[in-house]
């Protein structure tokens, strides 16, 4: 199975470059970085029936990873 992953240049691509400034320059920003991406590739482990989970288990990591992309989008914005 082919699960897509949420990268968060892919996700908001008209930030990349912010992205990447803020990963260098800012630790807050740099860890919730880390903690979205360690998040993400958990969900697709799962998805993909790498690692076994159940349901709810699951459910509460893509609230986690939706959570950590509203707090990178709103340091991204405010970040102008």
């Amino acid at each position: 199975m082919n699960i897509e992953r949420h990268s968060l240049a892919k996700e908001l691509p008209e930030f990349k470059d912010r992205i990447h400034d803020l990963k260098l320059s800012d630790g807050h920003f740099s860890r919730l970085f880390k903690d979205y991406h360690e998040v993400d590739n958990e969900v697709i482990r799962i998805e993909d029936g790498v690692e076994h989970s159940s349901d709810e288990y699951l459910e509460s990591l893509k609230k986690k990873r939706l959570w950590l992309k509203d707090q990178l989008y709103q340091i991204l914005k405010s970040a102008d």
